[in-house]
C-alpha cells in the first residue's frame, strides 16, 4: 500500500524516527541532529562510506534461504531496513549520501557456488537499483563472494560493467575454523585483487565473526565490540605481510571501524618488525598511510588523537554503520563527531565529505550533474 502521509518528502514513520532522534540527542545535552546537519549545510552534507542497506529483494531472498524468519518482528535490527526510515535518519544526521553495502557473512556462501552467485546477484542488483532510483542519495559497493574465485571474478565484472558499482565490499576472511581461515592476503585471492587493481577499485573491508567463534565469548559483550576489530586487524596485517598492497598499487582499501586495532598498535608492530617477528618497520609506516579508515568505530572522541597521528587526514572517511547502529545512535555519534575537540572545521569537512568525493569520483560526478 502506498504511503500517502508524507512530511517533507519522507514517510510518517521516517518523520517519527527523525523526531525521536532529535529528542534523544537533546536529552543528552548534544547538538540536535538538525543542528549537526546545519553545521555542514554549506558543504552539502556528509558522505557516509560505511552505510548498509537491505532492500526488499534482499529481505525476500534471505527469508527464502532460511537466513531470516518469516515473521518480520523476529528479524534483527539490520534486516528491518526501510527506505523512509533510512532517509529520515540520514537527514537527521546531516548525511547527504550513503554508499550502500551489504556484508553477508561468508558462512552463507561457502558451500554451493550457485548459492554464492545468486546471493551476490540479488545483493548487487538490489543495491544498484537503490542507487539508480536515488542517485543523489545513494552509491553502492558490490558484494564479492570470495570463497569461490571464479564466481567472485564474474560478479566483479558484472557489478562494474553492468551495474556501475562505485566499489566493492569484501569480508575479512573465509573459513569458519582457525585451521581453515584465509584472510585477504592469502595467495588464493591473487586473481581477485589483480582484477580489482586493474579497475583501480575501492574496497571496503568488513569484519566477519572470528573463525570458530559465532556468538558471545564474553558474557554480556557482543562480538562486534572487540572481535570484529580483531578480524579487521588480521585482514590488514595479512595484506601487509603478503605484499598484496605492493602488488596492487592502484587499489584503495578502506578498513572498517577506524581500522580495527591497526592504527593503535603501530608501536607494537614496529617493535615486532625490529625483532624480525612481523612486517618490517617501513612496511608498517607505508601501510598505515596507504589504508583508508572510516569513523564507524565510532572514533570520536576516544580514538581521534591516535588516528590523526597515525594516518593522513586525507584517508579518514565518515561512516555511520546504519542500520546496525540505530537511528538514535547515528544522531548521537554524528553530534559527537561535530564537537570533537581534536577536529577543526577544515578537517571535519574533509572527513565528512571531501575525502570521500576524492576517493569515489563516480559519486562526485553524479552529484555534480544533479
Amino acid at each position: 500500500m502506498a504511503n500517502t502521509d508524507k512530511q517533507h518528502g519522507v514517510g510518517r514513520r521516517g518523520f517519527l524516527i527523525a523526531t525521536s532522534a532529535a529528542v534523544a540527542a537533546g536529552s543528552l545535552g548534544l547538538p540536535t541532529p538538525g543542528a549537526a546537519a546545519t553545521v555542514d549545510e554549506g558543504h552539502r552534507g556528509r558522505i557516509d562510506t560505511h552505510h548498509h542497506a537491505t532492500p526488499p529483494a534482499m529481505q525476500e531472498w534471505a527469508v527464502q534461504q532460511g537466513l531470516l524468519p518469516a515473521d518480520r518482528d523476529r528479524w534483527p535490527r539490520w534486516a528491518k531496513w526501510d527506505l523512509d526510515e533510512t532517509l529520515a535518519t540520514m537527514d537527521a544526521g546531516g548525511i547527504a549520501v550513503g554508499v550502500a553495502s551489504a556484508p553477508l557473512p561468508t558462512a552463507v556462501v561457502e558451500g554451493d557456488p550457485a548459492v554464492a552467485q545468486r546471493a551476490a546477484r540479488v545483493i548487487n542488483e538490489a543495491l544498484a537499483e537503490l542507487a539508480r532510483d536515488h542517485p543523489a542519495r545513494f552509491g553502492f559497493l558490490a558484494y564479492v563472494p570470495l570463497p569461490h574465485i571464479d564466481v567472485a571474478l564474474s560478479e566483479i565484472r558484472y557489478a562494474f560493467d553492468q551495474l556501475d558499482a562505485d566499489g566493492v565490499l569484501m569480508m575479512t576472511h573465509v573459513g569458519q575454523t582457525p585451521e581453515t581461515a584465509r584472510y585477504l592476503g592469502d595467495p588464493s585471492f591473487t586473481r581477485v585483487f589483480a582484477e580489482l587493481n586493474e579497475r583501480k577499485a575501492v574496497i571496503l573491508v568488513h569484519p566477519d565473526n572470528l573463525p570458530g567463534e559465532h556468538g558471545r565469548v564474553i558474557p554480556g559483550v557482543d562480538n562486534y565490540v572487540a572481535d570484529y576489530m580483531l578480524a579487521t586487524t588480521r585482514a590488514a596485517l595479512s595484506m601487509m605481510t603478503s605484499k598484496t598492497l605492493q602488488q596492487c598499487p592502484d587499489l584503495s582499501v578502506i578498513l572498517s571501524h577506524g581500522g580495527g586495532f591497526l592504527p593503535y598498535i603501530g608501536g607494537r608492530l614496529e617493535l615486532a618488525g625490529r625483532l624480525g617477528e612481523g612486517p618490517d618497520v617501513q612496511s608498517v609506516r607505508t601501510a598505515l598511510k596507504r589504508f583508508y579508515y572510516d569513523t564507524a568505530q565510532p572514533t570520536s572522541p576516544y580514538a581521534t588523537p591516535t588516528l590523526l597521528h597515525a594516518v593522513p587526514p586525507t584517508h579518514i572517511l565518515y561512516g555511520s554503520d546504519w542500520p546496525a547502529t540505530p537511528a538514535k545512535e547515528v544522531a548521537v555519534t554524528a553530534a559527537a563527531f561535530d564537537r570533537d575537540p581534536g577536529l577543526d572545521r577544515q578537517l571535519r569537512d574533509r572527513i565528512n565529505r571531501s575525502n570521500a568525493l576524492d576517493l569515489f569520483p563516480s559519486i562526485a560526478r553524479r552529484l555534480r550533474h544533479r
